[in-house]
């Protein structure tokens, strides 16, 4: 992750050998992480069954929260590009249940937002 895109927040892909080795008891059996992504301390998983939001709390960051959500469950999704002013693309996930509220993360102007896009569409448009 660059140092840059680290501080403002936004998300990079991530080593998914180092992301399995770490996060291995959280994955039910036969499921396998299909990209990974690092926002300062928090990730983002993406399975081939769901998405694992993983958002570390307070100030040492030993609280930490796991937020599943199952492909079947997000009702739509869309990306926003950087432009040339832009600093970053947006990912918005909207899940049943949740209203017009939408789960909004940030990616760097240099990561693909349409390799994420690719995933969900896949497990979310392909079900």
């Amino acid at each position: 992750m660059g140092i840059i895109d680290g501080l403002m927040g936004n998300a990079s892909e991530t080593d998914i050998e180092d992301i399995k080795e770490k996060y291995q008891k959280l994955l039910a059996p036969g499921e396998t992480i299909e990209q990974a992504y690092s926002l300062i301390r928090d990730k983002i998983l993406l399975t081939n069954i769901r998405m694992i939001l993983i958002n570390k709390q307070g100030v040492t960051g030993k609280k930490t929260e796991y937020h599943s959500i199952p492909y079947g469950k997000i009702t739509h999704f869309s990306i926003e590009t950087a432009g040339n002013l832009d600093m970053d693309a947006e990912l918005r996930i909207w899940v049943a249940g949740m209203g017009n509220t939408a789960i909004e993360k940030t990616f760097g102007k240099d990561q693909d937002v349409f390799k994420v896009q690719s995933v969900l569409a896949k497990h979310v448009a392909g079900e």
